[in-house]
């Protein structure tokens, strides 16, 4: 009489279903770690001490690794699920729109609270709706992004700042500079550039996504060396480097924004 097969019982079914399911919690794995670096950045943020701010913008940098390795896990092993969506765009909530807005009032005004100028009041009550809309974009932001997706086109641009390279950017300048700011006109200074950040992920200006690169694919030998040099750039150099890398993105999406107007101006007067 034959023996009965294992797999006719079903031996082998739960270690695949076993090592399915935790392809499918790889890429939430990453978020929440997004997540604890979000919330992380929080509670540095309110002690408020020198260090702790600059830690607090460190933790946003970390978020924003783990924010990058979600999503390319998550298309890469092919394990996007509408769970996994709902749950990045509330971690990316927490750190890169509640965490960096924190932050921003923190480091740009709250030392300037103490003192007597009249400015420097204005500036102070002013903050907290600075920071407010911050937050209130970074939602519409990925609200619009949940329902709309990419720039038409594929995976190239994406429409609006991405609130990773937003949050970014708070969290670079405050690494950089590390001591709160204590002058109002550079807290004014500093107000309209997080509004600005605030206007661009809520604009419809195309930023370039890094998604359509074919990482998966055989790279050429000095992409892997340039890289290499970044990744030691970055670790070696970060308040200098990583100030740079936001800064760059950020005026690169403003530029090819602006030359396409005109570039589009130009054609409709010759038409």
């Amino acid at each position: 009489m034959k023996e009965p097969d294992q797999q006719e019982f079903g031996f082998n079914e739960p270690r695949n279903h076993r090592l399915r399911r935790g392809v499918y919690l790889l890429p939430s794995a990453f978020t929440i770690g997004n997540l604890l670096c979000g919330f992380y950045a929080v509670l540095a943020t309110v002690k408020g001490e020198i260090v702790d701010l600059d830690y607090a913008a460190r933790a946003i940098g970390f978020a924003i690794v783990f924010d990058a390795f979600d999503g390319f896990v998550a298309r890469a092993t092919h394990t996007n699920t509408e769970f996994g969506k709902q749950l990045d765009s509330l971690a990316d909530m927490v750190s890169f729109g509640i965490a960096p807005a924190i932050l921003a009032y923190t480091w740009g005004v709250r030392t300037i609270a103490q003192s007597d100028i009249s400015e420097a009041r204005h500036i102070y009550d002013l903050a907290w709706l600075v920071s407010l809309a911050f937050a209130l974009c970074c939602a519409w932001r990925l609200a619009r992004f949940n329902v709309q997706g990419m720039a038409p086109g594929g995976l190239k641009y994406f429409v609006g700042m991405p609130c990773p390279a937003a949050a970014g950017m708070i969290a670079a300048v405050v690494h950089a500079w590390k001591v709160p700011i204590e002058d109002w006109r550079w807290s004014a200074a500093w107000l309209m550039l997080v509004l600005l950040v605030a206007a661009l992920m809520v604009s419809t200006i195309r930023f370039f996504s890094f998604k359509g690169i074919p990482w998966g694919k055989r790279q050429h030998s000095l992409i892997i060396v340039a890289v290499g040099l970044l990744v030691w750039s970055i670790v070696v150099y970060s308040e200098i480097v990583l100030l740079l890398i936001a800064a760059t993105y950020t005026a690169a999406g403003l530029t090819i924004h602006l030359v396409r107007l005109v570039r589009h101006r130009l054609v409709s007067r010759t038409a």
